[in-house]
C-alpha cells in the first residue's frame, strides 16, 4: 500500500489561489496581498507566505522586493518557451513507457484515460478533457522513475493549465484532433517507435502552442 500524506495547509492555499489564477479570476499583474488572503481564508500569515513561494516555484506569480507578489504575465514568448520545454519532457516520459512496458496490463492506465478522453469529447467537457490530458503524463511517472523530471513537470503543469484554460474555446474545436494524436502516440509507444513518438508529441505541442497564442492575440 502506498501512503500519501494529506496536503499541507500551505499546499491547500496554493491550490486555491492557483485555481483562481488558472481560471482568469486573478488577472496578470494583479497584486496578491498576504493580509487579504490571511483574512479571507482565516489562516496564518506564515502559511500564506509559504503558499506564495509554492506559486512562485510554479510560475504563476512573481515575488519582487518592495512590490510583493503579483500574478505573472502570460506572453507569446513565455507560451512558446513553455511548450518547447514541456514537449521535450513529454518525449522523455513517453520514451520511458515505450522502453519499460512489458505486458499489456502495463498499458491499461493509458487505455482507460483514452476512454475517458473520448467520453469527455462526446460530452464536450473541456475541463475534464484537459485534466485527463495531464493525467496521461502522470501515468508515465512510474516508468520514468525520475524524481527530478517528475518534480519539474509538476511545477510547470499549473502554468500549462493556465495557458490551456485561456484557449478553452479554441481547444474545444481541437479535441478530436488531440484524440487522434493520442491514438497515434499510444500506437508508437506500443511499437517502441521512438522517432514516431517525437513526431507525434512535437506536433501536439506545436498545435497547443498555436491555440494559446491565438487566444492571447484575441484577448
Amino acid at each position: 500500500m502506498t501512503f500519501k500524506a494529506p496536503d499541507s495547509l500551505a499546499e491547500q492555499i496554493a491550490h486555491h489561489l492557483a485555481e483562481r489564477i488558472i481560471r482568469g479570476e486573478m488577472k496578470p499583474g494583479e497584486r496578491i496581498q498576504e493580509q487579504k488572503v490571511t483574512l479571507a481564508l482565516n489562516v496564518s500569515r506564515g502559511s500564506v507566505r509559504e503558499a506564495l513561494l509554492i506559486l512562485e516555484r510554479r510560475h504563476l506569480i512573481a515575488i519582487l522586493p518592495r512590490r510583493g507578489a503579483h500574478v505573472t504575465e502570460l506572453t507569446a514568448h513565455k507560451v512558446q518557451s513553455l511548450c518547447a520545454l514541456m514537449g521535450e519532457m513529454y518525449i522523455l516520459l513517453a520514451n520511458a513507457v515505450a522502453t519499460g512496458w512489458k505486458v499489456q496490463a502495463d498499458l491499461a492506465p493509458f487505455v482507460q484515460i483514452q476512454q475517458r478522453l473520448t467520453a469527455s469529447y462526446e460530452r464536450q467537457d473541456i475541463h475534464a478533457f484537459v485534466d485527463d490530458s495531464f493525467n496521461v503524463m502522470r501515468a508515465t511517472y512510474g516508468f520514468a522513475n525520475n524524481p527530478y523530471l517528475q518534480e519539474t513537470v509538476e511545477n510547470l503543469q499549473p502554468a500549462m493549465s493556465r495557458a490551456y484554460f485561456l484557449a478553452l474555446e479554441q481547444r474545444k474545436a481541437s479535441m478530436s484532433e488531440y484524440l487522434e494524436l493520442f491514438e497515434h502516440l499510444l500506437a508508437a509507444v506500443i511499437a517502441r517507435d521512438y522517432a514516431q513518438i517525437r513526431t507525434v508529441l512535437t506536433a501536439y505541442c506545436q498545435r497547443s502552442c498555436d491555440l494559446v497564442i491565438s487566444a492571447l492575440t484575441d484577448a
